[in-house]
């Protein structure tokens, strides 16, 4: 089954828009993309800036594939955003067991087309003082296990230096680069036919992550720290906007179920 025309057409008018501004924007250096499978999958990149979205959605929509989002549910309520999340087949993250079962539902139709999921198991940009990955949510690696889907993990940097994470404006001098790296599907043989209890999926979830920290650990050419970010040990919400103590808190940025 391939993407309905109404997507694809919503798609490339978006896409007609965003791709000149960011080639404007920034230099960018793509590896690996011969990874990418050839029908549906579950990408799973890193989350550092608020236009990560847009980088990941650039390549994979240049490599002929159909980037679907999981975003704040509500997203889809705002004028004529909700209208092209909703031509586009976003899917919309719901707390509620009704809202997350159809949110499954969109999910394997969307793979069934042959299209990309884009889940950041981070949930939200990290904490990470350094912008390593932090601990992740268990959200991609259950949809994985349920629908035998494969994951694919993306790291990409140096978006953050043309637009900062919380930052207010772009910064386009000197001119930047943006270095996108796919990575094998992760190996989540492990834990096929396991109960999806809280062992299974968090040591899925481990595996993710470690397969895109990894890959990010190439690209910057530093090692990684010993132990992920986890924001509940250091006293911080793991959704929302993350400030320095004494300033305000709002929430923002793409989820993870």
């Amino acid at each position: 089954m391939k993407e309905p025309a109404k997507s694809r057409a919503t798609l490339a008018v978006v896409a007609g828009i965003v791709r000149p501004l960011f080639n404007l924007m920034m230099d960018k250096k793509w590896e690996g993309t011969e990874k990418l499978p050839a029908g549906g999958f579950i990408a799973a990149p890193n989350h550092c800036t608020e236009i990560d979205p847009l980088i990941v959605g650039h390549l994979l929509y240049n490599h002929k594939i159909a980037p679907h989002f999981l975003a704040k549910s509500g997203l889809f309520k705002v004028p004529v955003l909700g209208w092209v999340l909703r031509a586009t087949k976003q899917i919309p993250v719901e707390r509620s067991s009704a809202g997350a079962n159809r949110s499954l539902q969109l999910a394997q139709e969307i793979v069934a087309e042959g299209g990309a999921i884009i889940i950041y198991p981070e949930g939200t940009l990290t904490r990470d003082p350094a912008l390593w990955p932090m601990k992740g949510h268990t959200g991609a690696a259950r949809l994985a296990l349920e629908g035998g889907i494969p994951v694919v993990p993306i790291a990409h940097w140096g978006a953050h230096e043309v637009f900062p994470r919380y930052g207010k404006r772009f910064h386009l001098f000197p001119r930047k680069k943006s270095t996108v790296v796919v990575g094998e599907p992760v190996d989540l043989s492990a834990f096929s036919g396991r109960p999806l209890d809280k062992a299974t999926l968090a040591g899925a979830t481990d595996a993710i992550m470690d397969a895109i920290t990894g890959l990010l650990a190439e690209i910057r050419g530093e090692e990684p720290p010993a132990e992920r970010w986890d924001p509940t040990k250091k006293q911080q919400a793991r959704h929302g906007r993350f400030v320095e103590r004494g300033q305000q808190q709002t929430g923002t940025g793409t989820e993870a179920p």
